[in-house]
């Protein structure tokens, strides 16, 4: 019977989707979005002293994402965001998904919960990460989705901005690395490690402290994100643009369409059951 349901599954599933999964794509089609309120005093780098640390680098930039650690904390308890994907396949052709991204968070990134619903042309896939695993929804039946698969979902949860503003609580290993100059923008690069030695590298304006791009390998590919279009919602700073490359092959194009913090997230969402 799970037999005959998986083979349903790949019948069902474009063939160009499952080849989007293996490439690592997860992407969002430019949408209109409404301007997120600014709050009422919005952090700066004005009198910030120049960091000569790594924790130093980070910490000054949660600052400025959202006034400080613990406000961070307090807002972000819960995630609501929706927006449209662009995914390119290895053959050049790209197809528009929209999406829907729920998230309760975790005391570390591994205790963590998060449901990605997806809306293809002919289906509508689900991925949800709960109890430190990964499983896929499909028809309301669960089911193990494939490895590569799950590891394009998880590597945004792994080496996502996550990664960078909660070292602390993942108990991550920060080294700061020598500043480098790109397009004539100077940076303070980090590299985060987490206790399963996965490793992150981001790059922050020297200027306004802002996570501008962020690198790490896998399995014989270099991955490149870089983050735009930044503003504030409910006090937090949110790049509502990002773009993803592969060995220099763009793969992932995202906008966010709206983004809410700290409103009810049904448990139900993340029952694998």
């Amino acid at each position: 019977m799970v037999k005959q349901f998986r083979l349903l599954v790949n019948s069902l599933l474009p063939a160009f989707f499952m080849a989007v999964l293996a490439a690592g794509v997860f992407a969002q089609e430019k949408t209109p979005k409404p301007t997120p309120a600014r709050p009422q005093s919005t952090p700066n780098t004005k009198g910030i002293q120049k960091p000569t640390t790594a924790e130093q680098v980070v910490e000054t930039s949660i600052f400025i994402y959202s006034g400080g650690r613990g406000a961070l904390d307090q807002v972000r308890k819960t995630t609501s965001e929706r927006g449209q994907s662009k995914m390119t396949a290895a053959d050049g052709s790209v197809e528009k998904v929209n999406y829907q991204r729920f998230v309760i968070r975790g005391e570390t990134l591994s205790k963590e919960r998060v449901r990605l619903d997806q809306e293809l042309p002919t289906a509508r896939f689900s991925l949800v990460f709960s109890d430190e695993k990964t499983v896929g929804i499909f028809n309301n039946t669960v089911f193990t989705p494939r490895q590569d698969a799950a590891k394009v979902f998880e590597n945004q949860i792994f080496h996502g901005l996550d990664a960078f503003v909660r070292y602390k609580s993942n108990e991550s290993k920060l080294e700061l690395a020598p500043q480098e100059k790109v397009y004539g923008v100077e940076y303070y690069v980090v590299d985060v490690t987490d206790k399963q030695d996965r490793k992150t590298r981001f790059y922050v304006s020297a200027k306004t402290y802002r996570v501008m791009m962020l690198t790490y390998d896998q399995d014989g590919t270099r991955y490149r994100r870089k983050f735009y279009d930044y503003n504030y919602a409910q006090g937090v700073l949110v790049p509502f643009r990002t773009v993803l490359w592969a060995n220099e092959k763009q793969i992932e194009e995202t906008e966010i369409g709206t983004i809410t913090y700290g409103q009810k997230v049904d448990d139900d969402l993340f029952k694998a059951s």
